[in-house]
């Protein structure tokens, strides 16, 4: 087997208004796919770049895990973002840090997944 590409990555919810809420309106991402049976069954998708990042609920493969997979989602000012998303009552696991190659926060979603904030710093 040789992959090619990430297809999508996928964090479990427990409901699908509350999680939308969070990455659409406190995020800013934009559903291109949306697939939704009820709150609590269905998958939405948010193409970012050449990826997809997708949120579902009701299926056996979605469950809700507090260790669980992390996505890193690359912005184009970091300082800016992650003060918009104090002022939008966003709780951070991990406040605001430099590293040798990159800026980067962690966030939590409604069901406490956690998505990286994240800049690199020019080559």
């Amino acid at each position: 087997m040789k992959a090619v590409n990430i297809a999508f990555a996928c964090y479990p919810v427990t409901s699908l208004g509350k999680a939308r809420e969070f990455y659409e309106k406190v995020l800013g991402l934009k559903a291109t796919s949306v697939w939704v049976k009820n709150d609590s069954f269905g998958m939405v998708e948010y193409d970012i770049g050449p990826t997809t990042m997708a949120i579902g609920a009701g299926a056996e493969t979605f469950k809700v895990g507090e260790g669980g997979a992390s996505v890193a989602l690359e912005v184009e000012d970091f300082d800016a973002t992650v003060e918009e998303l104090k002022g939008r009552g966003c709780k951070f696991l991990v406040e605001a840090m430099e590293t040798p190659v990159c800026f980067m926060a962690v966030v939590a979603d409604p069901d406490g997944n956690k998505i990286t904030i994240h800049k690199r710093k020019p080559a």
